[in-house]
C-alpha cells in the first residue's frame, strides 16, 4: 500500500487548500451575517452561490464521483485527501464544491442505477447544482437501523406507484431548491426474503400527497447549509411506474451501495474537522493564560493536543487504507475496514472537539465559535448511515466466523 499522493491529488489538492483559504475561510462569517437578513433561513445566502460559482470555474466541481462521464473521475484514495479538506468547514466548502450529502449519494445512486430519464431528468440537474435533493428512508415509528423494519409502503396500482408512510431526518428537504426525493418503501411487504421487500422511487417534491411538515434539529441546531432535516409524510403520493430506480426488490441493495462511499465520505471529512480543532486548540493555547501561565504550559492542555494529533494520525491512516481497498477489491472486500472507520472516525473526533469545547469554556458552547456546531455533526455521525452499535454487531460477527 502506497497512501503517497499521486500528481493529480497533489494538484488538487494546492487549488483546493488555495480556494479554502482565500474564498471558503472568508465566507464564514459573511455567510452567518448574510442569513440573518434573508426571508427563508433555507435559502443559501449569496455568498454560497458565489462560492460555488468559484469553485465550479476552478474545476474544483463533483470531486466525490468516481465516474469521469459525470463528475472528476476520482479514486476513493485521490478523493479522501480532498474531502478532509473540505471537512474543515463542512457548513460551507461541500456545498461550494457540489460534494454535499445527501445530493452526492442520490447522484452516486442515479449514476448507477438510474435509466437514461432518469439521469437526464434529476441526475443532470444536480451534477449542474441547479437543484437538490433528499433521500427518504428514516422512519419515526421503527427502527430504522435495521432497514428491513420500514413500514412505508409503494404500492403499484396500474402504470403508477402509491407511496404512504411518515419519514424523518430527511436531510435536505426543507431547501427551498429541493426538488426530488429517494424514497425507500415495501413493494412486497410479505415476501420470504426480508432484503427482497424494499424498492426506490423517485417523487418528485411537488407531487400531490407529499406534505414536509416541519424541521428537526440536531441539538438546537436546524443544518441550514445541508438543507435541513425534516419530517415528511407521502399520504398516497402517486408517481409513475417508470420512476422505480433499479428493479423492485432492489432497494435493500442499492441502499447498501449508496451508503458504502457515503460511509467513507463521512469520516474523510470528520479528519477535517478535527484538523480544524487541533487548530483552534492550540491557536487558543498560546493566547489564553490561566493562573500566571500560558494555556499552552499546562499539562493537561499539552496532553489534549498530543493525543489528538496522535488520533487523527491513526484515523487518517486507516481511512486511507479502506479507500484504497474499494479502489483495489471493491466494497465488499473493504467490508471491515468501512465498518472499523465508521466506528472510530466519529467516536474520536467528538472526543477530540468535546476538548477542544473545553479548552474554550463558556465560548466553546456558543455562537461565536464554530466548535459547538462541528460537534454536533459529529456526535449526529454516531448514528448517521447505521449507529456504532450495528457497525459493532456485524463487525464481531464476521471475525467470530473465522472461529466457528
Amino acid at each position: 500500500m502506497d497512501f503517497a499522493f499521486d500528481a493529480r491529488t497533489e494538484e488538487l489538492r494546492a487549488r483546493l487548500l488555495a480556494f479554502m483559504d482565500e474564498f471558503v475561510y472568508p465566507a464564514e462569517p459573511v455567510a452567518h451575517e448574510q442569513r440573518a437578513r434573508l426571508a427563508s433561513p433555507w435559502e443559501n445566502p449569496p455568498v454560497v452561490e458565489e462560492l460555488k460559482a468559484e469553485a465550479r470555474r476552478q474545476g474544483l466541481w463533483n470531486l466525490f464521483l468516481p465516474d469521469a462521464e459525470h463528475g472528476a473521475g476520482l479514486t476513493n484514495l485521490q478523493y479522501a485527501p480532498l474531502a478532509e479538506i473540505t471537512g474543515r468547514s463542512p457548513q460551507l466548502a461541500p456545498t461550494a464544491t457540489n460534494c454535499a450529502a445527501p445530493d452526492t449519494g442520490n447522484m452516486e445512486v442515479l449514476a448507477q442505477f438510474g435509466d437514461e430519464r432518469q439521469k437526464k431528468q434529476w441526475l443532470q440537474p444536480l451534477l449542474a447544482g441547479e437543484i437538490r435533493s433528499a433521500f427518504a428512508m428514516t422512519e419515526p415509528e421503527v427502527a430504522s437501523s435495521d432497514a428491513t423494519n420500514i413500514t412505508t409502503h409503494i404500492e403499484r396500482d396500474g402504470d403508477e406507484y402509491v407511496v404512504t408512510g411518515r419519514k424523518w431526518y430527511i436531510s435536505g428537504a426543507m431547501h427551498p431548491d429541493c426538488s426530488i426525493f429517494i424514497v425507500m418503501g415495501k413493494t412486497d411487504p410479505d415476501g420470504a426474503d426480508i432484503r427482497r421487500q424494499q424498492s426506490m422511487v423517485l417523487v418528485p417534491r411537488d407531487t400531490p400527497g407529499v406534505t414536509v411538515e416541519r424541521a428537526m434539529q440536531v441539538f438546537g441546531y436546524e443544518d441550514h447549509y445541508h438543507g435541513g432535516h425534516a419530517e415528511v409524510v407521502f399520504d398516497h403520493a402517486r408517481v409513475p411506474v417508470s420512476n422505480l430506480i433499479g428493479e423492485e426488490g432492489g432497494g435493500f441493495a442499492i441502499a447498501q451501495a449508496r451508503l458504502g462511499p457515503g460511509r467513507i465520505h463521512h469520516c474523510m471529512r470528520l479528519i477535517g474537522m478535527a484538523e480544524r480543532a487541533i487548530e483552534l486548540m492550540c491557536r487558543r493555547a498560546v493566547s489564553r493564560t490561566a493562573f500566571g501561565k500560558a494555556l499552552a504550559q499546562q499539562g493537561v492542555v499539552q496532553n489534549w493536543i498530543a493525543d489528538a494529533r496522535v488520533q487523527v494520525e491513526q484515523l487518517r491512516l486507516l481511512v486511507l487504507k479502506t479507500a484504497w481497498l474499494m479502489d483495489t477489491v471493491g466494497n465488499r472486500g473493504a467490508h471491515t475496514e468501512i465498518q472499523a472507520i465508521k466506528i472510530a472516525t466519529p467516536r474520536a473526533v467528538v472526543a477530540i472537539l468535546d476538548r477542544a469545547i473545553q479548552l474554550y469554556g463558556a465560548g466553546g458552547v456558543s455562537q461565536d465559535f464554530p466548535l459547538a456546531e462541528l460537534y454536533a455533526g459529529a456526535r449526529t455521525l454516531m448514528l448517521a448511515d447505521g449507529p456504532d452499535e450495528v457497525h459493532q454487531r456485524s463487525l464481531a460477527r464476521r471475525e467470530l466466523k473465522k472461529y466457528l
